[in-house]
């Protein structure tokens, strides 16, 4: 079972995809991960992938295709996998499928967690972090037992920069203008699936089971 995850950032779809992966025993991929490990391993697209991510830059379309596309070749793929965060775009989309179809394979389902703009910022500005252990809380669904203290290892929590309620606005204004569009080609292709992702995790998950049939 080969499947996309689509959704803003703060939508859940990392948390749902590693169920996925559970649930079916296929890896659960992500462009950070990919990247992560080709750097460890010191593979030849990991050190061009470093080059860009040292200077600052963003790792050109074609290099993380490559690198997709590599990590998609592998053994424990054979049956599957889950891509989260990955394809970004259009072109992205395109170019995976494009290497689906020369291993005479194609995307079983794209399935887009749906929850809007004002949800997510709230949901992402309620998160709090260990500045010490990197704990994460939210103050209304995992408060801390003390009021800015983390659980784990007494030291303060933060709101984080980047769940900051403008620097999330900024992440989903890029999400709308780059990879909205994604939604509109899987429909195109009759493989998206649309889940409410509002309701509690659990239930988004057994939404997700139903759609894949298990």
């Amino acid at each position: 079972m080969k499947i996309v995850m689509l959704g803003a950032p703060g939508a859940g779809k990392g948390t749902q995809a590693k169920q996925i992966a559970d649930q079916y025993g296929i890896p659960h991929i992500s462009t950070g991960d990919i990247f992560r490990a080709n750097i460890k391993e010191g593979t030849e697209l990991g050190k061009k992938a470093k080059s860009y991510m040292d200077a600052g830059g963003l790792v050109p379309d074609e290099l993380v295709m490559d690198l997709v596309v590599d990590r998609i070749g592998k053994e424990d793929c054979a049956n599957g996998f889950v891509l989260d965060g990955f394809p970004r775009t259009i072109p992205q989309a395109e170019a995976l499928s494009a290497a689906l179809n020369k291993k005479n394979e194609k995307l079983d389902f794209a399935i887009d967690i749906d929850v809007s703009d004002e949800r997510i910022v709230k949901r992402m500005s309620g998160r709090r972090a260990c500045v010490n252990c990197g704990a994460t809380y939210h103050v209304v669904t995992i408060p801390t037992k003390k009021e800015g203290i983390c659980d784990r290892c007494g030291s303060e929590t933060v709101l984080r920069d980047d769940d900051k309620p403008e620097t999330v606005q900024k992440r989903l204004a890029v999400y709308h203008e780059q990879t909205q569009p994604l939604i509109d080609y899987y429909k195109n292709k009759g493989i998206l699936k649309t889940v409410d992702g509002t309701q509690p995790m659990e239930k988004v998950f057994s939404d997700i089971t139903a759609v894949l049939g298990a």
